[in-house]
């Protein structure tokens, strides 16, 4: 008789004596994505710090962003030759550009994150309704969708906030009343897929409620969606003010602006040109990490990437 054990190879006797992974939970499975994508990874650290610097903007620098030193003005960064008590200088009024970028991080991601959510709400809403019902409401908000679509975001933004002033509420409130198509545009078109699919037919057959239906069967399912279009407009919203800002019609000193920054320091260009650069790369890496969040979330959450 032949020996069948002492023929079989070792990488055979291995495979058969190791034992077999567990199966992975969803959750679990959306972690190891979540830590294996890169994007995802950079985006999530870099606002985070950005968050870090504007919660923490009292315990981060000793200045107020708006005291004044006339005699300290336009002191270059330490890496330029300056004094280690402004790390990165001060500005034409002798403010501390540490304390000005750091309080200014406050004011940039409270503009996005609020002009960001009421777009979300009025476009989400309007998108959902349309593609659920579709007919009439969904005529009604496509004829709205057409009518925002034909108005230019800037301009309109420029007469409203030159009318009624550069206030910080008057200017989350122009970008928010005119960045929401965008949301109504994709979840109606998510909406109209999800609504064909078995389990909203059988909620609606077993007597569900049209707010159980839309809340807890259509909502679930476009949040990729939403997720996606709300860092796109978070990002948009700040890129906004900070046009609004440069052009003297958006957040109005001496509030810490990055785009105010970047304005008050264009004169100064060609002779002092760190006062543009610092507030605009910064400006440029919360843009950035907003978009790479939001896609990382989109990739790592996705219906068709689950295991």
């Amino acid at each position: 008789m032949t020996d069948t054990t002492a023929s079989e190879s070792p990488a055979m006797t291995l495979s058969k004596a190791a034992p077999k992974e567990a199966p992975l939970s969803p959750r679990q499975a959306m972690v190891r994505r979540a830590l294996r994508h890169r994007g995802l990874i950079f985006g999530a650290l870099v606002m985070g710090i950005v968050i870090f610097i504007a919660l923490c903007a009292p315990l981060l620098t000793q200045y107020s962003p708006y005291d004044q030193d006339l005699l300290a003005r336009m002191k270059p960064p330490v890496f330029l030759g300056g004094e280690p008590a402004h790390w990165l200088g001060t500005d034409a009024l002798g403010r501390d550009f540490w304390a000005r970028l750091a309080y200014g991080a406050r004011i940039s991601l409270m503009i996005g994150l609020l002009a960001a959510t009421i777009s979300a709400v009025i476009g989400s809403v309007l998108g959902i309704l349309a593609g659920y019902f579709g007919g009439r409401v969904d005529m009604a908000v496509t004829f709205l969708i057409n009518v925002r679509l034909a108005m230019p975001v800037v301009l309109v933004a420029l007469a409203v906030v030159a009318l009624f002033g550069g206030s910080l509420m008057v200017v989350v409130s122009v970008l928010g009343l005119l960045l929401w198509d965008r949301f109504a545009v994709v979840l109606r078109a998510a909406t109209m897929q999800v609504r064909k699919l078995e389990y909203v037919a059988a909620a609606e057959v077993l007597g569900a409620s049209l707010p159980r239906v839309l809340w807890k069967d259509i909502l679930p399912n476009v949040m990729n969606h939403l997720i996606v279009i709300f860092t796109l407009e978070m990002a948009h919203a700040i890129i906004l003010e900070a046009a609004l800002s440069f052009l003297g019609l958006g957040v109005q000193p001496p509030t810490p602006s990055w785009g105010l920054m970047i304005s008050e320091g264009k004169e100064m260009l060609l002779f002092e040109p760190w006062l543009i650069t610092i507030p605009g790369v910064a400006l440029f890496f919360l843009v950035l990490s907003i978009n790479m969040l939001g896609d990382g979330i989109r990739d790592v959450t996705a219906p068709e990437g689950r295991n």
